[in-house]
Order: structure tokens, then C-alpha cells, then sequence
């Protein structure tokens, strides 16, 4: 799970898992498999460090990473 801002200032806890695609228009829209949508404080930058860090929590390093 990752941790977002929706545009009110409110937090989110959402499953990266279930991302389908995120897009700037100019603000970050996430679009889930379920096809509902989140417009988020997030910039898509600072969504995808989020789900490399939950990712490297969970799995680790990609092997021969630094």
C-alpha cells in the first residue's frame, strides 16, 4: 500500500497492485483495474518513487542493483 494526497488534503492509502496507469492532466489522475479513478496531490513522478519503494520493501533489490 502506498500512501497518496487526494486534491482535498486528505490522505489515501491505495494498492499499488491494482494501478493501471497514472497520467498529468495537469493533475495526477491513477486509474485503478476496477476502473475507478483517483485525482491526487501526487505529482506521477513522486507516485512512481512510491511504488518502487513499497516494491524494494516487499521484494528486495533487484538482483545486481546497487
Amino acid at each position: 500500500m502506498i500512501a497518496l494526497t487526494r486534491l482535498n488534503g486528505h490522505p489515501v492509502m491505495l494498492n499499488c497492485d491494482l494501478i493501471e496507469s497514472i497520467e498529468e492532466t495537469p493533475d495526477t489522475v491513477v486509474t485503478l483495474t476496477s476502473g475507478n479513478r483517483l485525482v491526487v496531490r501526487d505529482s506521477m513522478a513522486q507516485v512512481q518513487q512510491k511504488i518502487v519503494e513499497f516494491k524494494r520493501k516487499i521484494y528486495g533489490p533487484a538482483e545486481g542493483a546497487p
